[in-house]
């Protein structure tokens, strides 16, 4: 088990014997809030050291978290929070430990409302969470008076069994995991199915072929017992043992599920048999071989779903190389720390988060990002856990631990998201909490009256209330949705796009309406030269070569701009002296002895130049449409009136670069648009998004030229961040349902007013990950069509399931009483075939994926 708060650590290769869970490692964080300082940690380190069962102690003083891992069989944490106390701090929530379990069986509603009923009854707990869906149950309780030991004893007195989980698996772990997926129909539960359908089988055989063979063979309880009856037994016998005894565990916490209602269903069957001479054996081996099969397919559909989570959880490898003086060791991850040096081989994934110290490679980001190219990496920059290393030798400084690295940040987000239950899903709870009583009611019912209103016999009444008790459990209807959540969910995870809830996937379907951030969302967030205009018989050249000298000493990211673009045009640098900031203006410096000026148009007309009559450059140099097109006469252009005008339109700072007596060019700079924002604003326009709506902090003049050139619908500009939250507090009293794209910091009110808040670039971003409802790992504002068309494909696959369900298993409830229905249609149709359809369904949203030949949203087909 593997906690946030408590982790239980098995370092063999065997799987845990329950009977023995107390012999373990913990690790407990426990919160100290007035250790905020380094002497504060150091003096609770000290005294909790003082306990030899405690192995290893980590303080955060920035949050007041201590972590302490410890034996449990020689110390409790109520000792060490002692110590805690005898050093001089008080410990908050000392003695409330967080655990997951795995219990493999639990795999649906029913079984996850028998394990809730008997965790209710323990006084230790203080809350917990079922997850039929990947298979998990989170308990939060005192661990003062209670351990996970006897968390696994109420789970397992509830009928399942525990396994052991960590987020890091072993290889062992996984090819257990493997094997028992593809032993679901060579189970031992699969085994005794298979014997109980050969019984079935041979008693139909005697039933209607060997007739002369069906003798009486005994007399019990004055009922004449014939072969086919004891075939049917058997079949009883062999493929009912589980269901029985899930259905006494049922009973034994008052839990009216499927399960209670099949084993009543069996034993009903038989008793009417022997005790009302009714010859129901054939109906109750058919129940039993049927419900076993419908059970298995049931675990083989959700094991499909759950392969899902297991894919991203076994992104990153095992183990870690390390170097260490010269030397390279194997470790496990668990054992790396902040600060060792990783080494990754040409082809490997990478083990850790951390930056490169030495080498550079392509990496490919695909399992994080989604980013369909690999991206060159070099010293300096920062690698991901799970990403692959496709060409050179690199070194890497780790950054975070294996738990709290990206990766790992991201499993738990995706599990933890099915907690977050869609509006469909509490309606779909609501609903089952009166179905399973009606139709329970409903059989009662049918049984006492068909003979009477519908002058059935009596073994025909019967068989019509066993038919409907098999229909009262509403369990392909409860897990339609959350399956569905799972799917959509950890779909999105292998493609870069992190949504942290099912409420979240199911809100951005209904957006109506979605607003971006300017910078760094539509636009690049750099600056880049889009115009250079030469004057004077200059080139381009001369002209970023002069630029170039004068921006070079500058820290503006003007300036900067400049710079990266003349060193891409490799421009030769010139002498540079005297250099000058001149404030709110440009630049000043000596270029190779003569006095050069860069800024803006007023610091020319300081100089005294005539801006309203330039001369464009015709022959020796370049000269750009721009240009071009406003010079009217003999070569000349007006700067103030015209050009500068008309760049400033378009959304680009200007700036002129010139001598003392020459004026010998003009420089644009802007933030660029992103490449595929135009193409991206359409195809949401397209997929059913009614308003597009620009918010930034940006100039009027800027913000309408990017609003026109991607394609926006409307833009506010000028806006302070409190301002954005006014903006999108009343895009909600007027759509409803609002998304706002931004990058997760200084956008974070808005994001969190909005109704789903979508953030870029969140795989370095802590901030972005925490703050947004949905994170684009990598930044590419063309994951946003695709993120709409899964939204809306998985609103659409739950509307399918659930209505589905809810019609076919309330179809066949009116159909029984009047005889349309046998009881074999019932299990088939009405419990393994709906489990089976409605989980085959959801996973047809693994096919949505992003087209990676135009980074465009593909449809699945």
């Amino acid at each position: 088990m593997t906690t946030p708060d408590s982790d239980s650590i098995n370092d063999g290769d065997e799987p845990p014997d329950h009977a023995s869970q107390s012999s373990h490692t913990d690790v407990t964080r426990l919160s100290v809030p007035e250790m905020d300082c380094p002497s504060c940690a150091q003096k609770v380190i000290t005294s909790v050291k003082k306990l030899d069962a405690v192995q290893d102690i980590d303080s955060q003083v920035a949050t007041g978290v201590l972590t302490v891992s410890y034996d449990a069989d020689q110390v409790t944490l109520n000792e060490i929070a002692n110590q805690i106390q005898n050093a001089g701090y008080s410990v908050k929530n000392a003695g409330e430990t967080t655990s997951e379990f795995t219990v493999p069986e639990m795999d649906c509603p029913s079984c996850a409302n028998k394990v809730e009923n008997a965790l209710e009854n323990i006084d230790e707990i203080d809350e917990y969470e079922t997850r039929p869906t990947t298979g998990t149950v989170i308990v939060t309780y005192d661990s003062f008076n209670s351990r996970d030991a006897n968390i696994i004893d109420v789970i397992e007195d509830a009928g399942y069994e525990t396994t052991e989980h960590s987020h890091a698996e072993s290889t062992h772990q996984r090819a257990t995991n493997e094997r028992e997926r593809n032993r679901i129909w060579r189970s031992p539960r699969a085994l005794k199915t298979w014997i109980s359908g050969g019984f079935v089988g041979a008693g139909l055989l005697f039933e209607f072929f060997l007739t002369a063979q069906n003798v009486e063979i005994a007399t019990i309880l004055g009922t004449g017992i014939v072969f086919t009856d004891i075939l049917f037994l058997a079949a009883v016998i062999s493929g009912g043992q589980e269901i029985i005894r899930n259905g006494y565990y049922s009973a034994r916490n008052l839990s009216l599920d499927i399960d209670f209602l099949m084993s009543m269903a069996i034993l009903g069957a038989v008793t009417a048999s022997f005790v009302f001479d009714q010859a129901l054996y054939f109906e109750a081996a058919t129940l039993a071989f049927l419900f076993s099969i419908a059970e298995l397919l049931e675990r083989y559909s959700i094991d499909r779903t759950r392969d899902s989570l297991r894919e991203l959880i076994n992104l990153s490898p095992d183990e870690a190389i390390i170097k260490q003086n010269n030397t390279t060791e194997t470790v496990p991850l668990d054992e790396v720390t902040v600060g060792d040096i990783v080494i990754v081989k040409p082809g490997e994934k990478i083990p850790m988060d951390g930056k490169i110290i030495e080498g550079k490679s392509a990496i490919n980001q695909a399992p994080i990002t989604g980013e369909s190219v690999p991206v060159d990496k070099t010293i300096g920059d920062t690698v991901y856990a799970g990403t692959i290393n496709e060409e050179g030798y690199i070194e890497l400084e780790v950054t975070s631990k294996a738990s709290d690295n990206t990766l790992s940040r991201i499993v738990e987000m995706v599990e933890d998201a099915q907690s977050n239950k869609t509006e469909r899903e509490q309606f779909v709870e609501r609903f089952s909490s009166y179905y399973t009583p009606v139709v329970v009611a409903f059989a009662i019912l049918t049984t006492i009256a068909s003979p009477y209103i519908l002058t059935t016999s009596w073994s025909t009444a019967i068989v019509y209330g066993l038919t409907l008790l098999v229909l009262a459990c509403p369990c392909a209807f409860v897990i339609s949705t959350p399956v569905s959540v799972v799917s959509g969910i950890t779909s999105a995870a292998k493609n870069g796009v992190l949504i942290k809830g099912g409420n979240h996937l199911e809100a951005m379907g209904a957006v109506d309406i979605v607003a971006f951030d300017k910078t760094g969302t539509l636009t690049t967030g750099e600056l880049t030269v889009t115009d250079i205009i030469p004057l004077n018989q200059n080139s381009t050249e001369d002209v970023l070569r002069c630029a170039r000298g004068l921006e070079q000493r500058s820290e503006h990211p003007i300036g900067e701009a400049i710079v990266a673009k003349a060193g891409s045009a490799q421009t030769v640098t010139r002498e540079i002296e005297e250099f000058e900031n001149i404030t709110g203006k440009g630049v000043r410096a000596s270029l190779d002895g003569t006095p050069h000026f860069a800024g803006k148009p007023g610091l020319f007309e300081e100089l005294g130049f005539d801006l309203s009559h330039v001369h464009a450059t015709t022959d020796g140099g370049d000269i750009t449409q721009t240009a071009h097109q406003m010079c009217t006469r003999n070569d000349c252009i007006d700067l103030l009136e015209e050009t500068v005008p008309q760049l400033q339109t378009e959304g680009k700072t200007v700036v002129l670069v010139g001598t003392e007596t020459e004026l010998e060019g003009v420089i644009a700079v802007a933030d660029g648009i992103r490449p595929r924002a135009e193409e991206t604003i359409k195809q949401l326009k397209q997929l059913g998004v009614s308003q597009t709506v620009m918010l930034t902090g940006d100039n009027e003049r800027t913000a309408r030229t990017i609003a026109r050139e991607i394609g926006i619908d409307t833009y506010h500009a000028e806006l302070l961040p409190e301002e954005k939250v006014t903006a999108i507090e009343r895009f909600i009293d007027e759509y409803d349902d609002v998304g706002m794209v931004g990058d997760g910091i200084n956008d974070a009110p808005a994001l969190a007013t909005a109704t789903v808040g979508i953030a870029m670039g969140a795989a370095g971003t802590d901030t972005a990950l925490e703050t947004a409802d949905i994170a684009l790992m990598g930044d590419e504002i063309q994951k946003l069509p695709y993120v709409y068309a899964l939204a809306n494909d998985a609103n659409s696959i739950i509307r399918q399931n659930i209505w589905s369900s809810l019609i076919i298993k309330l179809g066949l409830a009116v159909a029984v009483p009047f005889g349309y229905v046998p009881i074999w249609l019932a299990v088939l149709a009405g419990d393994a075939g709906m489990t089976t359809a409605v989980t085959g369904n959801a996973m047809r949203l693994s096919r949505v994926m992003p087209n990676t030949d135009t980074e465009m949203t593909a449809q699945e087909t």
